[in-house]
């Protein structure tokens, strides 16, 4: 067939357009699957249909098949009809409660890393796992494909790394975190994800600070360099199933695969020794300690199966890290508190020195989890911010950046409080809610700077937060939101408020 360029993006789908005729004559249907061949290459493609816009003979490509198999137009390539795959049979299996054996979770994951599956399918999956969960055996087959059939990283016989688990807004703890690790001597390649749903991701705020697009071989000589990197891991091919599901769990609000998602990513840059952050609260992704106890109990004995020391940390997750929501905000909240002097720590730095001192046990860098915390704290007071710099050099930034230097939005309202009392709770959904309004992640300059916090007191006419936004529209939108939205509980005397509400 010859080759018709749609000058369009598929929002990362391999995606082409055939005449109906063809179609039928191929014997294949609208989001059936095509391979299509050059001399040199072949990829398999989502098939959507249409006499109007494409002729006989002809095969119209957007913008991700054209770049990847290198096309021009009027090309000529080959097109046919990719046979029956195993995989939707094993999907139905699983469907049907059927544990998974090793080699149908890899053919599987071979198919989706070939695109050979199309979003229905995928999403039967991403269910089907959510409905009938995963043994342990499955979910280690899952991280060893997910592995296997993307890039590696490897960087020696001991190798750190951190994450979170999510559900806190605000959680700039990696931009401290990082620079701490590294400047003890350990080595610490951090890679991170973007945003979806939430505020930041760790990559959208270091971002704020230095690029972090770079190359397998730009990160190897960062880390050779200074111990240590902030970089996003979507550009890396590192466990690139795992970025493809994320896509499908997201719109359906189910995450069956955090497990898998999170340590599939750590053993593929040869992580040796993790700490997992799980943020618990009533208002984070993990509601009880019960419930962190027993994701605690399967990180770590999966782990052991892959010949990875993790160990899990339960922190306090009933309100936001720190007092700034939003990637710009939250870089520079993290450079203003990369070191600190005699004054008492604030809840972002105690939570860096609590992982670290975590992390420094583990590795038996120190003898004990307090001695570990104490190292922790004296390099965050005298090393850390040398270090952090140094990072940002090395990946292509200014060192010399300070919090001031990183814009923000122009557009800004404060809320202000009703009544007088004490905070007592605060809404975290509620406050991703109103930065969504205001522009985040799309928006780095968009955020919220909060002013108080639990336990702080407020009076009646006092501000309680400042939403910024980079449009006055999407700050409006933001205002609206919270003022129909109770984003902090204010309690005065606990008898004056047994009564919460009246649905």
């Amino acid at each position: 067939m010859m080759v018709k360029i749609f000058d369009l993006d598929a929002g990362g789908k391999t995606i082409v357009v055939l005449n109906s005729r063809d179609a039928e004559e191929l014997g294949v249907h609208s989001l059936d699957r095509v391979i299509i061949e050059t001399e040199k290459d072949s990829l398999t493609a989502v098939v959507n249909t249409s006499e109007k816009f494409v002729s006989e003979g002809e095969v119209a490509v957007f913008d991700e098949v054209r770049e990847e198999l290198n096309l021009h137009a009027a090309q000529l390539v080959d097109v046919k009809a990719r046979g029956p795959l195993r995989s939707k049979r094993y999907i139905r299996h699983k469907v049907k409660g059927v544990e998974l054996t090793r080699e149908e979770i890899r053919e599987i994951i071979g198919d989706i890393v070939e695109r050979n599956l199309n979003d229905l399918e995928l999403a039967s999956f991403v269910t089907a796992l959510s409905m009938r969960g995963l043994s342990a055996g499955e979910s280690t087959s899952l991280i060893e494909a997910m592995v296997e059939t993307g890039s590696t990283l490897s960087f020696g016989e001991l190798v750190c790394d951190k994450h979170s688990v999510g559900g806190i807004p605000g959680d700039k703890t990696s931009l401290l975190l990082v620079p701490v690790v590294a400047a003890s001597g350990l080595l610490i390649p951090k890679t991170s994800s973007r945003a979806i749903t939430s505020p930041a991701g760790t990559a959208d705020r270091a971002e704020m600070l230095m690029p972090v697009e770079l190359e397998l071989s730009e990160i190897e000589k960062v880390v050779q360099k200074t111990n240590g990197c902030l970089v996003w891991g979507g550009s890396l091919d590192l466990a690139p199933a795992d970025d493809l599901l994320v896509q499908i769990e997201h719109p359906l609000g189910m995450d069956p695969l955090l497990l898998s998602s999170i340590l599939s990513k750590k053993k593929s840059v040869g992580a040796t020794h993790v700490v997992i952050d799980i943020p618990t609260g009533q208002r984070a992704k993990i509601k009880t300690v019960g419930q962190a106890r027993r994701l605690a109990d399967q990180f770590t004995n999966i782990g052991k199966k892959l010949t990875m020391a993790v160990e899990c940390a339960v922190t306090f997750g009933e309100q936001p890290l720190g007092f700034c929501i939003g990637p710009a905000l939250e870089a520079r909240e993290a450079l203003s508190l990369v070191t600190f002097s005699k004054k008492k720590m604030s809840d972002l730095q105690a939570k860096v020195v609590t992982l670290c001192g975590v992390l420094f046990s583990m590795v038996q860098k120190v003898h004990t989890f307090q001695q570990g915390k104490i190292l922790a704290e004296e390099i965050l007071r005298k090393k850390a911010e040398s270090k952090l710099r140094e990072i940002i050099e090395a990946q292509g930034g200014n060192p010399e950046i300070r919090p001031e230097d990183i814009g923000i939005g122009e557009y800004s309202a404060e809320i202000i409080s009703d009544e007088k009392g004490t905070v007592r709770w605060i809404n975290n959904p509620g406050l991703v809610a109103v930065t969504s309004a205001a522009g985040c992640p799309k928006d780095r300059g968009a955020g919220i700077r909060l002013f108080k916090k639990l336990g702080d007191t407020v009076s009646k006419g006092e501000a309680l937060l400042q939403i910024i936004s980079e449009k006055s529209s999407k700050l409006t939108h933001a205002e609206h939101i919270a003022q129909e939205t109770v984003l902090m509980g204010i309690i005065d005397s606990w008898e004056q408020n047994i009564l919460l509400d009246r649905p």
